[in-house]
């Protein structure tokens, strides 16, 4: 699933889940490459739910938002595509 982006340097986010909402993979198009790498890899393997619940909300400076905080919004929007 591709979820575009609002409001940050990254313009979308793919996302992959199995059936049970583990994140099998996570791509983001854009933004600050070794920090959207390194979220990707952390999130791997965990369930949707987790990760969620530590990245929403998080900022990116003055900004209303960040890309981890869009992933969570992405991962929302997959796990609503799933059920």
């Amino acid at each position: 699933m591709l979820y575009k982006t609002k409001g940050t340097c990254s313009v979308g986010i793919v996302v992959e889940l199995e059936p049970d909402h583990t994140i099998q993979k996570v791509e983001f198009i854009g933004g600050c490459s070794g920090n959207t790498q390194g979220v990707a890899a952390l999130v791997q393997g965990m369930k949707a739910e987790d990760a969620i619940a530590k990245l929403k909300g998080i900022r990116c400076g003055n900004k209303a938002t960040s890309c981890p905080d869009q992933l969570s919004k992405a991962l929302e929007t997959a796990m609503a595509e799933t059920a």
